[in-house]
This record gives structure tokens, C-alpha cells and sequence, in this order.
């Protein structure tokens, strides 16, 4: 861990007043102190003398379809990074390998690193979600509609929200590599470093891209298991319409059998046996017509 960087856990006021520079302004002092919320938004600010920001590096959840949002805050000046990470409700803290393995580097190159490692951890809810939907499209066909729903519907919410989230920090790196935001005299970004945020700009923009297909891709699942539900409701409306078939011309036999016509239904031909032998041949001859035609 380089001199230059501090990093602290779900801090107390005190350690936190402790780490910090002199001159942070009280609203983001509370703001860092406030409780990690379930979505948080990213957040950049610049100052005369550090920057203050708001990041979310995410991560999949256990069950493959949510998503773990780890937020992380932080201030730079030109001489300290303070890095601030909270645990969320449910989920682990975002882990700061990354910046463990830089070594002794400027404050500028840590931000970067930092920026970079929450890039790369959208490309690996990227690659979690087409997993996920791997898997619901190979068993759309098998898993109940409800499970399929809420599968959908869950993987949906999860990739809107990833992909506000990767929009608003492509935009907060647009803003460093577009010499926008920087400490006064530009010591904190110099020009080596905001060439590096072009490549965690390029990065972000390939994630946002590999988001939205796999929204496409979501959206077709959608569609494909809504066309199923269809299928299997004409299917039963086809089965239903073949057994009325079937219940009507015997309907319509014993219901003429049931006239009173004195001495009509006398004769040899209007028998019991008859009426029975008429219903089983009408039976038979719809049901080889409804085969013949592909109907059942």
C-alpha cells in the first residue's frame, strides 16, 4: 500500500475526520458517513484544493440474476487519497486489491486504478447476465411461467440499472480526460494520467454497449416465452374445441331420440342400439377427420 493512500471501512466520524484533508466541505463529509443505500449514483466534484467522488463497482449476486453494488467514496488532493468503502445490506465491500498492487504511485494514477478496477467489474456483471440468460432461454421451455416472469423481470431491472450506472461514470471520466476537472494548477491529473482515463473511457463504453445487447437479447427471451404462453393457449382451446365437437352430434342424436313422437320410435330401426351405434360412428368419423387434418 503506497504512503499516500489511506483506505477505511465503514469508518466512525472520528476516524473519518481523522483521515480526511483539511478543508472537505461538511455536506460530503455527511454524505460519506451517510448509510450505503441499495443503488447508489456516482458522484464527482472538483475543488480548489481535492475532488471528491462517488463510485459503484458491481458485482453478481450469488443467484446469478442480481446485482451487488458496492459503493465507494473517496477525496484527492494532489498529495493524499482517502478511499472510503461501504458495506452494502446485503453483499461484501468492494475489495481494494487494485490499488494494493499498484506500489508507490502519484494520487492521479490511484483514482485511475480505481476508476478502471469498477470498469472492469461491469464487464464481469456483463458476463454474469449473458450467463444468466444462457440459462433461461435453455430452460424457458421447462420452468414454470411465474419462475420465468420473475427471472425476466428481475434480469431486466438489474441491467436498466447497471446501464444509468455506466453512463453516469463514463461521464464522470469524459469530464477528467476532457481536462474539466481537475485541483487548481492541475496537479492531481497531468496529462499522463488523463490519457490512462481515456482507456477506462473507451472500457465503459464497451460495457455500456455489451449492456444493451444484453437487453436485445432479454427482450427476445421475452418475446420467445410469450409466444410459447400463446402456443400453449391455442393448443388448449384446440383440445377443447375438439372434445365440444365430439359431445355435440351425440348431443344432438340422444336429444332427438328424446322426442315424444307417439309410435314413431317403435320401429326396429329407432332401438336403443341404434342410437348407441349412430353416436359411436359419428364419434369415430370425427375423431379420423380431426387426425387427418392435423388437429389433434
Amino acid at each position: 500500500m503506497t504512503s499516500r493512500w489511506t483506505d477505511l471501512l465503514d469508518p466512525t466520524r472520528e476516524e473519518l475526520l481523522a483521515a480526511l484533508p483539511t478543508g472537505v466541505d461538511p455536506h460530503e463529509v455527511e454524505a460519506i458517513l451517510a448509510e450505503p443505500l441499495d443503488r447508489p449514483r456516482p458522484r464527482l466534484e472538483g475543488h480548489a484544493d481535492y475532488v471528491f467522488g462517488v463510485l459503484v463497482s458491481m458485482a453478481p449476486a450469488p443467484d446469478g440474476v442480481a446485482i451487488e453494488n458496492r459503493e465507494i467514496d473517496f477525496v484527492a488532493t494532489a498529495e493524499r487519497f482517502v478511499t472510503v468503502r461501504k458495506t452494502p445490506t446485503h453483499g461484501t465491500p468492494w475489495p481494494p486489491e487494485c490499488l494494493e498492487a499498484v506500489g508507490d504511485v502519484t494520487v492521479g494514477e490511484l483514482v485511475f486504478h480505481l476508476f478502471d478496477d469498477v470498469a472492469q467489474s461491469v464487464l464481469e456483471v456483463v458476463d454474469a447476465a449473458d450467463a444468466a440468460i444462457d440459462e433461461l432461454e435453455d430452460h424457458i421451455e421447462e420452468w414454470p411461467s411465474v419462475l420465468v416472469r420473475r427471472r425476466i423481470s428481475a434480469l431486466r431491472h438489474e441491467l436498466i440499472h447497471a446501464r444509468r450506472t455506466v453512463g453516469a461514470t463514463r461521464g464522470k471520466v469524459r469530464r477528467i480526460s476532457d481536462k474539466r476537472l481537475d485541483t487548481a494548477g492541475e496537479t492531481l491529473f497531468p496529462e499522463s494520467v488523463e490519457r490512462l482515463f481515456s482507456d477506462t473511457y473507451e472500457t465503459l463504453f464497451r460495457a455500456g454497449e455489451e449492456l444493451d445487447v444484453a437487453r436485445d437479447l432479454l427482450a427476445s427471451s421475452r418475446d420467445y416465452h410469450q409466444a410459447l404462453i400463446a402456443e400453449n393457449q391455442n393448443e388448449v382451446a384446440k383440445k377443447l374445441t375438439v372434445i365440444a365437437s365430439l359431445v355435440l352430434v351425440p348431443s344432438f342424436i340422444v336429444g332427438f331420440y328424446g322426442q315424444n313422437f307417439q309410435g314413431v320410435f317403435d320401429r326396429e330401426f329407432w332401438t336403443l342400439g341404434v342410437s348407441v351405434g349412430l353416436i359411436v360412428a359419428s364419434s369415430l368419423i370425427q375423431l379420423a377427420l380431426f387426425r387427418w387434418r392435423r388437429w389433434i
